[in-house]
C-alpha cells in the first residue's frame, strides 16, 4: 500500500531511517541503555521522571521511550516512519511487554489534528529529529504546544555551518536519489569518518579505538549507524543556536540547559515552559 513515506522514498526524498534504527537495535546492549539515562537525565530540569508523563517525537530506535519508561514516566512514542514505530515496539515487548504506561503510535508532527488528540506532556523531547521533516520551523513550533505548563521540553537540531550544511545537504540528496548513490556516498565517507576517529583516539584517548569504544556514551549511540544516519539523514535543516533560543523564548519558553557544537552534529536546547501570568 502506497503512502506519503513510501513515495518520498521512492522519489528520493527520505531517508530509511527506521531500516537504520533496525539494524542497531540488533547489537543494543544493557551498557548503552545506562549511558542513554545518564544523558536524558543530566539536562532535563529534574530530579526524577518518575510520575511525569513524556513525549517522544520521532521515537526512532526507541531508545529515548525506553529509558524515559525505565525511570518511571509514562510514555507516549510517535513516529512518521513505520521501520521506526516498529523498533519502538519492539523494545517495549523486550522490555516492558503489555504495559499499559506506555503507548506507541503512527503519526507526524506536522499534523496538527493528530497532535491536538494525544494531549499535552510534562516533558517534550525530540533528539534530531525535527530537522528531518521537511518543515523544520513548522515542527518545532507545533511540538511546544504539547509542553504542559512548568513542562521541560528537550530537542536537538543541527548546527548552522553555512556552506558546510549546504555541502552536507547535497550528499544526502544523492545518497537518498538510488542505491548507486548510496553505496557510493557510503565508499567515499565512511572510510575518512574512520580515519577521522582513529585520530581522535589517539589525541584524546592515547589509543586509536579509544573515541570509537567511548561513543556509546553519547546516549547510548553506535557511532557506525550514526555515520549512516548523518550521510543519509534527509529532509535535512539546520539552525543556528541563537535562532533556536529566540524562536522558542517569544513561544513562552525559557533556557535552562544548553550543549553548543561549532563543529558537525547537533546543538541541544532545554527549556521550560512558562505558566501564563
Amino acid at each position: 500500500m502506497k503512502t506519503e513515506y513510501t513515495e518520498e522514498i521512492s522519489q528520493g526524498k527520505r531517508f530509511k531511517f527506521g531500516k537504520n534504527w533496525e539494524q542497531f537495535l540488533v547489537n543494543l546492549s544493557q551498557e548503552q541503555i545506562e549511558e542513554a539515562k545518564s544523558s536524558l537525565l543530566e539536562l532535563l530540569p529534574f530530579e526524577t521522571l518518575e510520575g511525569r508523563t513524556f513525549l517522544d517525537i520521532g521515537s526512532g530506535s526507541g531508545l529515548s521511550s525506553l529509558v524515559a519508561r525505565s525511570l518511571g514516566a509514562r510514555v507516549f512514542s510517535f513516529d512518521f516512519d513505520p521501520h521506526s514505530v516498529a523498533c519502538t515496539r519492539e523494545l517495549k515487548r523486550r522490555y516492558f511487554p503489555g504495559d499499559e504506561l506506555w503507548n506507541i503510535e503512527e503519526g507526524s508532527v506536522l499534523d496538527e489534528g493528530y497532535l491536538e488528540s494525544i494531549g499535552k506532556f510534562d516533558v517534550v523531547y525530540s533528539w534530531g529529529v525535527l530537522h528531518h521533516t521537511g518543515s523544520m520551523w513548522k515542527a518545532i513550533e507545533n511540538s511546544i504546544e504539547r509542553v504542559n505548563n512548568d513542562g521541560a521540553y528537550f530537542i536537538a537540531i543541527y548546527n548552522d555551518q553555512g556552506w558546510t550544511s549546504k555541502f552536507w545537504k547535497k550528499v544526502k540528496i544523492v545518497y537518498c536519489s538510488s542505491k548507486l548513490g548510496s553505496y557510493g556516498v557510503k565508499l567515499f565517507f565512511l572510510p575518512y569518518f574512520f580515519i577521522t576517529s582513529v585520530g581522535a583516539g589517539i589525541v584524546k584517548f592515547g589509543t586509536p579505538l579509544g573515541y570509537i569504544k567511548s561513543y556509546k556514551a553519547n546516549r547510548g549511540m553506535s557511532i557506525y549507524y550514526d555515520w549512516i544516519d548523518w550521510l543519509g539523514g534527509y529532509p535535512f535543516e539546520v539552525a543556528k543556536v541563537e535562532e533556536l533560543f529566540h524562536f522558542c523564548a517569544k513561544r513562552g519558553l525559557t533556557l535552562v540547559n544548553l550543549i553548543t557544537t561549532n563543529q558537525l552534529g547537533c546543538n541541544q536546547l532545554v527549556f521550560v515552559k512558562n505558566r501564563p501570568e
